[in-house]
């Protein structure tokens, strides 16, 4: 049972590119810079003027949505929400991304848990075998410790209500 979940773990990391020590090294807005599957992340995190929070002490969670996720979103939202007339809106939604504190998936394990975001709503967070948020993303890969915080991959974007 061990080795199948480690072998699946490794499945998992593997896609994203992910090593533990470039991950420890950098902060949050870096690991995910430096991993190329959150380019559009990356891009709005820029546009909607958080980079020096993610940047910041911490510890923060972040509920990741990759590129993948983001082109999931109907057509021409990304375009949309990245013009600066719409920049609290993007600010709104990425902070619906984020934890005000560290969460790790085992903090979560067998447990229904709802968590306050830095946006101020709350997350419901089912963690069993595959962890959910809202019922609506997946985590996809979990715990990538960074300097201020952990990032958890999701495969679909969070928007607030």
């Amino acid at each position: 049972m061990k080795l199948r979940n480690i072998m699946f773990s490794l499945m998992l990391v593997l896609p994203f590119g992910f090593s533990l020590a470039t991950a420890q090294a950098k902060d949050i807005v870096d690991t995910a810079a430096a991993n190329g599957n959150f380019k559009t992340l990356v891009a709005a995190v820029k546009a909607a003027g958080l980079v020096d929070t993610l940047k910041g002490k911490g510890p923060f969670t972040v509920f990741a949505p990759t590129d993948a996720a983001f082109a999931k979103l109907p057509a021409g939202t990304i375009e949309n929400l990245l013009k600066p007339e719409n920049k609290a809106q993007l600010v709104k939604i990425l902070t619906y991304h984020v934890l005000p504190s560290k969460v790790m998936a085992g903090d979560v394990a067998a447990k229904n848990v709802s968590v306050a975001t830095v946006q101020g709503q709350k997350l419901d967070v089912s963690g069993g075998y595959v962890i959910t948020i809202n019922g609506v993303s997946t985590v996809v890969l979990a715990d990538i410790v960074t300097d201020n915080g952990v990032i958890h991959v999701i495969d679909t974007v969070l928007l607030p209500k």
